[in-house]
């Protein structure tokens, strides 16, 4: 515990170098714009700043995307509070209590609580991290290439279920990335594979432009289509709740947290799901239900509670087992992986002390947050005036330079753009386009865990199911599609039987 207490403190003291603060102050500013601005998303910012990252060092370049990603989640509070209209999926559940709050003249009370709320969820939700890594990673260095191979099935299998479309649509998308991340030279052989004899593609399809044009492009499409949303202009007054209402939103923050954190380790579990069983639960609990949609300071407390546990610990996995379960996460892992560290249990062994800084920073940068929001949201509020016409040049012009930057190449380009189609005609037929860019990233380490135990068994495959450790992890992952089938398979009986028995045909009588 001495050492593990020693690795904390080093860690904050990192983070609170003057070159880390900067970076993590600097993320938190571009994560909060772009959770005020509807339409990005932080994986789409992140995207499309992973090559101005470069130069920066792997530590710089990861505390300041970590920061963006943190700091979305405060920044889709305020337009989901003052416009009805999240900033970010996770802040659907804070319009339902948050936007009422704000029209009946009580939108700082709204603003402030979910302020004193994410700060405590971020606090804790590291702590928690800090105590789970290093038990998870030593649990996770004694599985070899056979058990490495059913837990990344695992991880494939979990974002697939938790995908909210089609299941038949998100396999298909992970067949695409699995076979996307096949291109280029085979590890063993040397021999290209489905490069069409195109030269660019040796070193494999680039994830940098993959992620900026299915996050980058395709947002920016999309957000063409749809008009600006008008902010509410009433003066924004006082940012603490009434007395009374103190101690309920002080205990729904404290079960938000529990929820989110609980929730968020599971990789793939989307950020939605634990904000609105956090908000079901303070809903239950309540001694007032019929509060709760008409502006009840509970719900918007609970919702941002659990947004930012989650937040906290998805990083879990990530950092202990190198499965990302959201598009953000993947493309932060595409970052560690870009400046050579690979995400899992040898992180905390070969590079101790990039991961204990980057953890420490987050404690950083969910005070530096709170300092950002609490006292210079009016200061926000305003960013929601600028005419979005001006917002998507400059996206674009971002976009494009950061794609040719990555290797100075119109190659990348292309892909970029490619892609972005690709990803505008994904979101219109909605297909979920996280399994593909996960299954992009976990591919090639599948492959290689898949060889090295095939070559360890002398090629029997049924080391899989007979290794007790991997037959446990692939049944699961079994378990997990079967359930998500059998639960897809529901409305199609439910409809079936609609048309089958027409209403009341069947209960009338000759």
């Amino acid at each position: 515990m001495d050492s593990t207490f020693g690795l904390w403190v080093q860690g904050i003291s990192a983070a609170l170098e003057p070159s880390n603060l900067l970076f993590a102050f600097v993320g938190c500013i571009i994560g909060t714009l772009v959770g005020v601005l509807p339409g990005l998303g932080p994986a789409a910012a992140m995207a499309i700043l992973i090559p101005f990252t470069y130069d920066l060092g792997p530590v710089p370049a990861i505390v300041m995307l970590s920061a963006i990603y943190f700091g979305t989640q405060y920044g889709g509070t305020i337009t989901s509070v003052l416009v009805n209209v999240p900033g970010e999926s996770t802040s659907v559940v804070t319009c339902l209590d948050g936007h009422p709050m704000a029209k009946s003249g009580r939108a700082g009370a709204a603003l402030g609580i979910a302020a004193i709320g994410s700060l405590f969820a971020g606090l804790v939700g590291t702590f928690l991290l800090m105590v789970l890594a290093l038990p998870l990673s030593s649990l996770a260095l004694r599985f070899g290439p056979v058990e490495m191979f059913a837990l990344l099935v695992v991880g494939l299998s979990l974002v697939m279920s938790f995908r909210g479309g089609s299941l038949l649509a998100a396999f298909a998308m992970t067949m695409i990335g699995l076979m996307l991340g096949l291109v280029g030279l085979d590890p063993v052989q040397g021999a290209p594979r489905f490069t069409f004899g195109n030269h660019n593609l040796f070193d494999g399809v680039q994830l940098v432009p993959v992620i900026m044009g299915l996050f980058g492009i395709s947002e920016l499409l999309a957000s063409l289509e749809e008009r600006s949303p008008q902010p509410i202009t009433r003066k924004i007054t006082s940012l603490l709740p009434f007395k009374e209402e103190r101690k309920d939103a002080a205990l729904a923050i404290t079960r938000g947290t529990g929820v989110g954190f609980a929730l968020g380790i599971i990789p793939g579990m989307a950020g939605i799901v634990p904000t609105f069983m956090a908000y079901a639960l303070e809903k239950r609990v309540s001694k007032h239900p019929e509060r709760f949609g008409h502006g009840a300071i509970e719900g918007v407390a609970s919702a941002e509670a659990s947004n930012n546990a989650h937040a906290q610990a998805s990083m879990v996995p990530l950092l202990t087992l190198g499965i990302p379960g959201t598009a953000t996460l993947a493309v932060m892992m595409g970052a560690f992986m870009i400046n050579g560290i690979t995400p899992g249990p040898f992180l905390f062994v070969d590079h101790p002390e990039i991961v204990w800084t980057v953890i420490g920073s987050f404690i950083v940068g969910n005070v530096v947050l709170f300092i950002l929001n609490f006292p210079l949201v009016h200061v926000w509020v305003q960013i929601l005036r600028i005419p979005s016409r001006y917002l998507h040049v400059a996206i674009l012009i971002f976009c494009l330079l950061g794609a040719f930057t990555l290797r100075n190449n119109t190659f990348d380009v292309m892909v970029m753009i490619a892609f972005g189609v690709l990803g505008y005609i994904f979101k219109k037929l909605d297909w979920p386009t996280v399994p593909l860019v996960i299954a992009i990233i976990l591919g090639p380490l599948l492959e290689r865990a898949l060889r090295q135990s095939l070559e360890l068994s002398d090629g029997d495959a049924s080391v899989f199911v007979t290794t007790p450790v991997s037959a446990g992890l692939l049944g699961l992952a079994f378990l997990v599609v079967a359930v998500s089938v059998l639960s897809g398979l529901r409305p199609v009986k439910r409809l079936s039987s609609r048309f089958s028995n027409p209403a009341g045909k069947a209960d009338q009588k000759p």
